[in-house]
């Protein structure tokens, strides 16, 4: 029987982090829920509402990269502190009301400083408590973006129709100031990795996949690019959708908390799944759930249909990023993890701003989000056939390969 690193510390270190992560995704979501008022409160179009969201996730891949090598040398506490307070102030900065405020404070401060600076440290501070378990850990982590969807909307829907947004944007800010410290006091520092049996730290491989690896490393991006562009609309712009057809806000909130309330339940079967298969494969098994359900939604128009087809949106896609991470630990070397991952996610998160942008933009053109649903299949359609290429260059099952060996 040979070592491990996992234990009840693990799960305890995988449950706060889960709870941070549950309070600042909750930050994103208040221009998603406030859209449509935003936009006629600040007389501009929705593409230019949707873009301060779209740096929002551009923002958060981009500064994971720099702020999870920081992390490594003063501490994961300090960098998630030092994020928690940037995302408080970009919120009270985006209350001013003008356009600049919301960029800069949405872009940089959320994005960049803030949520950089929490998800991608916190991702691979918890990949280093696991490795028999890591996917479930980090689909179970990554699960706090819907729990987050799951309990925010409905607050900042009746919020902003009592107080305003601005009002609900600035007590959202003293929210995340005071929930996220307390949670880091109890953070402890990962133990020492233990070296297991054909899976302990492994050198550099002439090839992965039989390509170079920057090449496979490219082609995972691209993929994480294109089902990230489909995966953005409908959780960008449900609720402004419903509100168009002649669906009550409230009602489009709710929507939107089942898509992301069936995200969070189905996340961790996916994670469990990834264990057993691999992310590649648990990669291109959600994609194609996700194609299925965004073309779903270009010809129901009816409340009951739109919830179905929301939960099932929610049920295909929420597997797809953590597996990413899951399959950079399958194919290269556990050292790289550091610049690989948040490298993966910065492009995924590039792809979620595009398609949150452009999808209001397609909005503004046609006045009608079907050509923006159209436009989702398509990228999804690439997504399937770059990372079915890649699937098809794996070991079989079983066979010794990157696939096949853990990685620590």
């Amino acid at each position: 029987m040979t070592g491990t690193i996992e234990s009840r510390s693990s799960w305890v270190a995988a449950g706060l982090t889960l709870a941070i992560l549950s309070v600042s995704y909750g930050s994103p979501l208040l221009i998603v829920v406030g859209l449509k008022p935003m936009t006629d409160a600040m007389a501009t179009e929705r593409s230019v509402l949707a873009l301060a969201g779209s740096l929002v996730w551009v923002g958060t891949g981009f500064g994971g990269i720099p702020m999870g090598w920081l992390a490594d040398r003063i501490g994961i506490r300090w960098i998630v502190a030092f994020g928690t307070a940037m995302m408080a102030c970009g919120l009270a900065l985006s209350t001013l009301g003008s356009l600049w405020a919301l960029y800069i404070g949405h872009g940089l401060l959320i994005g960049v400083f803030g949520n950089g600076a929490i998800y991608a440290p916190l991702l691979i501070y918890v990949s280093r408590w696991f490795d028999r378990r890591r996917g479930a850990a980090i689909a179970l982590i990554s699960s706090g973006q819907y729990i987050a969807g799951v309990v925010w909307p409905a607050v900042f829907e009746r919020a902003i129709a009592r107080f305003g947004w601005q009002s609900t944007m600035l007590a959202y800010a003293a929210v995340v100031a005071l929930a996220i410290p307390p949670f880091l006091l109890l953070l402890k520092p990962p133990p020492a990795p233990v070296t297991t049996a054909g899976g302990g730290a492994r050198g550099p491989r002439p090839s992965v996949l039989g390509l170079h690896p920057n090449a496979a490393q490219g082609l995972i991006c691209l993929a994480g690019f294109c089902c990230c562009i489909p995966m953005s609309i409908p959780s960008t712009h449900l609720v402004a959708y419903c509100s168009d057809i002649g669906i009550s806000p409230t009602h489009g909130a709710a929507m939107l908390s089942v898509l992301l309330g069936c995200a969070f339940v189905s996340r961790q079967f996916w994670g469990s799944l990834a264990d057993r298969i691999g992310g590649l494969r648990t990669v291109l098994a959600g994609s194609l759930c996700q194609a299925v359900a965004i073309a779903a939604f270009l010809p129901v128009t009816d409340e009951r249909g739109l919830f179905a087809i929301a939960a099932a949106f929610g049920l295909g896609f929420s597997g797809i990023i953590p597996s990413y991470a899951v399959a950079i630990r399958d194919l290269f070397p556990s050292a790289e993890a550091s610049w690989r991952i948040p490298t993966v996610l910065f492009t995924a998160m590039s792809g979620m701003a595009v398609g949150s942008w452009f999808g209001g933009l397609l909005y503004d053109r046609f006045g009608n989000y079907a050509p923006a649903f159209a436009t989702g299949v398509v990228f999804n359609l690439i997504n399937l056939a770059i990372v079915g290429f890649l699937v098809s260059r794996l070991p079989a099952r079983g066979a010794a390969g990157p696939a096949s060996i853990p990685a620590t």
